[in-house]
Formats: structure tokens, C-alpha cells, sequence
């Protein structure tokens, strides 16, 4: 190993001689990032991706990818004086994520596009391109933290600094491959400190709000954008009670959520004391909407597929333990389980819980304490302690006391 001092990209090279590739999206985060690895000497480099139509997409506030926040980026890099490139991705955007985001609401799923976004087109396409501009590595502005383990000298995914801010749930399905490559100069400070170098370094976009809606979703109206793709999502169907008696119908399952309560257009409610109804199943195949009280939301076992795992193996006991060899192993007792917390949901709390995988990329997580709300489509992003071991996408869901599986 070299006994030379690594720069703060962790290469034994000046930062002149140390290529970075920045994805920058328009927004002030992405902006910072490149500004100041640019005031620190590194040969760096802008690539900023249109994923959808720009005619369309320049009146759109808030969106990450829009026509305006394309300018904002290339005005960026113009002003502060290093190479900008903007990609058509519209393709790969409407073949990775937008196809995927109208197929996973036609199944009633709850989709997640922007995981999809940072699992195909931006951290595997976009790699590709910094690899090919001859880059060391492909920094972002996400707030999330990458820590090299001095024992195992492997690169770690932890939660940001800023909890507020913090995109590990997000990032779950990153590789390790991808993430010996990735940098996030953001993850390990507050929000605020970004604004200020913002401001200090004149940065065109400083005062500029943070992305709200997904990016291809105006005004967060993402049954409109499932509709126009796919008329069948307005299809209208039964909404069924959990004990078969038709309740009324709805107008069509894009309208409806697992955990949805409002507007559902049935009246009353289940018992004397007028307790609502909620959505605790959506039934595309059948094209129903299952409702009922609340307590028939509540899950304790999550079935995941597509498993993802950072740094860590999960092999059986039984295997070969030569293919173990050099793993780093966590809670390796496949009997008892291993012990992590788990997020449900972006805005969820880490829930303590028990990952029992199986060889086939699935999973089951028992968790010690049911939880409300679990919806196929969504991610479970496992921790220990704030790091990411990983995740997967749920695909069903169990209650061991109420034998009611969804």
C-alpha cells in the first residue's frame, strides 16, 4: 500500500491530477458539490441528465431534471469555470423508471421511482459514462455518507450527518462495485452549511428550493401521469369489505393507497363508534380495493425480493466456507436470524426486526412490533446502527395473529 497521503477523494494524487465526474442535477446540493471540489484543485467534470422532454418540462417548478434546472447547472459550471455536459437519457428514463413506475401501479403497488432512477440510470449508466471520461471516481450531492472501514478497507454506506436530509433509504440498492466508485462530500454536515457555501461561492441556484415532487410528476399528481400512460388505471371496480360484502366502488386503483382513509366515497363506518374504513389491500388482478379497520393494517412479517447487500455475506452454514473467505459476517446465525433495524417507508422510523434470506435474492423480516401501512412496491432499507447493510423490494406482507396476508 502506498505511504502517500491520500487527497480527500482518497487517491495518493494531487487533486489536479484526480478526474471527478459530477452528476448535477441543477439543484443547490449537486451545485455545492462541484463548486467546491472545483475550489479544491480537482479536475472536475459536470454531466447533468435530461430525462424527459425539454419543451415539456421547462415550465415545471421543483422538478430535479426539468429545462430550467438544466440551465442552472450548466450556468453553474460556465460561471465557476470547469466542463458541463448534458446526456439525452429520455429513453433510458422512460424504459428504467417511467415503465416501470406506471406497471408497478397497474400491479397495486406503491412504486418508488426515484430508487429506480439511482439503481439504472444513475448509478449504472451514468458510472459508465464517468468511467469512460477517464474519471476517478463520480461524486453526488446526496446526503448520505460513505466511510471506509480501516479493518476491511471497504467502502460502508451510512446514514447522513443530517437526519433531516438523510437519502440512505434511497440508496439502498447501490452496489459495492458502484459504491468503491461513488463519493458524497455532503453526507458528513447539515444542510445549513451547504446553503452558506452556496452563498459564499455566488453560486446562481443558492437561494433555490429542494425538489419536492418526482421529477416526471408535476405537482405530485402522479395518477395523471399513470393515466395518460396506461387508460386501464381508471378502470372502476368493486371496493370490498375483508368479509366479502361490497362496499361501493372506486374509480379505478391508481386512486388508492394502502392506508388510505379519506375519500374513499363509502360512509360510515365499521363498529358503534364510527371508526373509518381503510384501504389494507389492493387487488389488481381482480381490479377491488379491500377496506377495513385499522388493526387489519397491521404487519409483522415483510417478504423482500431483489435482495441487495453491501459488503457483507449472508452465506448458508451448510455452503462451502471457502466462499467465505475475506467476508465480513454479521449476525451470521442463519437459525436465529440477524438482528437489524429496518425502514418501511422514506419517512418511517428504523423499526428493530429479524432478516431471515434465503438463497433465491428473497427474504423475510420478522419485526418485533407490528407496523401499519406496509405496501408492495415500497423498500426495506436495512441498518445497523447508521450503517446500510442493504435492502429490498417488499412484495407482500403477513400478520402472524391476525393470518391476514396482503
Amino acid at each position: 500500500m502506498s505511504d502517500k497521503i491520500l487527497n480527500s477523494m482518497g487517491f495518493a494524487k494531487p487533486e489536479s491530477e484526480t478526474r471527478v465526474v459530477v452528476a448535477m442535477s441543477g439543484g443547490v446540493d449537486s451545485s455545492v458539490t462541484a463548486a467546491l471540489l472545483h475550489e479544491q484543485g480537482y479536475d472536475v467534470v459536470g454531466v447533468t441528465l435530461q430525462l424527459y422532454d425539454y419543451g415539456a418540462a421547462v415550465d415545471r417548478k421543483g422538478a430535479c431534471c426539468a429545462g430550467a434546472d438544466i440551465y442552472d447547472a450548466k450556468r453553474v459550471a460556465q460561471e465557476r469555470g470547469f466542463p458541463h455536459y448534458v446526456l439525452n437519457y429520455e429513453d433510458n428514463f422512460k424504459d428504467s423508471v417511467i415503465t416501470d413506475f406506471v406497471d408497478s401501479y397497474l400491479a397495486g403497488e406503491t412504486p418508488i421511482p426515484c430508487v429506480k432512477c439511482n439503481q439504472t440510470v444513475k448509478f449504472r449508466d451514468l458510472l459508465k459514462v464517468a468511467r469512460d471520461l477517464g474519471a476517478d471516481c463520480m461524486a453526488t450531492g446526496h446526503y448520505i455518507q460513505r466511510i471506509v472501514n480501516p479493518d476491511t478497507g471497504r467502502a460502508e454506506l451510512h446514514r447522513a450527518v443530517d437526519v433531516t436530509k438523510d437519502q440512505s433509504y434511497f440508496l439502498f440498492a447501490t452496489t459495492q462495485d458502484q459504491l468503491d466508485f461513488l463519493r458524497f462530500p455532503l453526507g458528513g454536515w447539515d444542510k445549513s452549511i451547504t446553503r452558506d457555501h452556496a452563498q459564499r461561492l455566488g453560486l446562481v441556484n443558492a437561494a433555490k428550493p429542494d425538489s419536492q415532487d418526482i421529477c416526471f410528476v408535476p405537482n405530485g399528481d402522479y395518477a395523471s401521469v399513470v393515466k395518460k400512460l396506461a387508460p386501464q388505471a381508471q378502470k372502476a371496480g368493486d371496493i370490498v369489505h375483508l368479509d366479502g360484502r361490497v362496499m361501493g366502488t372506486h374509480t379505478g386503483i391508481v386512486n388508492y393507497t394502502i392506508g388510505q382513509r379519506k375519500g374513499l366515497g363509502i360512509g360510515g363506518g365499521h363498529n358503534d363508534e364510527n371508526d373509518p374504513f381503510y384501504v389494507v389491500r389492493i387487488d389488481a388482478p381482480s381490479n377491488r380495493v379491500i377496506v377495513g379497520p385499522k388493526e387489519a393494517l397491521a404487519r409483522d412479517i415483510v417478504f423482500v425480493k431483489d435482495l441487495n447487500l453491501l459488503g457483507f455475506d449472508l452465506q448458508s452454514g451448510a455452503q462451502n466456507a471457502d466462499a467465505n473467505k475475506g467476508k465480513e459476517k454479521i449476525g451470521m446465525d442463519n437459525d436465529a436470524g440477524i438482528q437489524i433495524t429496518v425502514k418501511l417507508r422514506s419517512v418511517s422510523a428504523a423499526f428493530p426486526a429479524t432478516l431471515y434470506p434465503a438463497a433465491d435474492g428473497r427474504a423475510e423480516i420478522h419485526l418485533d412490533s407490528a407496523q401499519y401501512g406496509v405496501s408492495a412496491g415500497q423498500a426495506a432499507v436495512f441498518y445497523d446502527g447508521t450503517r446500510v447493510l442493504g435492502g429490498g423490494w417488499i412484495c407482500g406482507s403477513d400478520n402472524k395473529a391476525l393470518k391476514i396476508a396482503a
